[in-house]
């Protein structure tokens, strides 16, 4: 008899870094995960995604009264994202992927 999996479809992980931005006016973080959005906060976390490296990974800022910040990649190989948005409340945000050595 096969071991039970994981509950979801997937066994991969990958570390997302999510840096605030120095004027947030209450802004928070928004991940999504292949279009689908969940709800997220600044510092470290880990989010399942697909084990072919297919999966599309979008984070942007929102406040009550606007959205910013937006960047978005592709997992593919790599191990993790470093996102960071502008100093300010304005314009696009950037998304760094990471790989360990080896």
């Amino acid at each position: 008899m096969d071991t039970p999996q994981p509950s979801g479809t997937t066994k991969r992980r990958i570390t997302l870094d999510l840096g605030r931005p120095l004027l947030t006016w209450g802004a928070r973080p928004t991940v999504t995960i292949d279009g689908v959005g969940h709800p997220a906060q600044w510092g470290t976390g880990t989010w399942a995604v697909a084990d072919d490296g297919s999966t599309r990974i979008g984070v942007s800022c929102f406040n009550r009264l606007w959205h910013f910040g937006t960047a978005s990649g592709t997992v593919g190989d790599a191990d993790g994202f470093a996102y960071r948005s502008s100093a300010l409340p304005l314009g696009r945000g950037r998304l760094t992927a990471r790989r360990t050595a080896g």
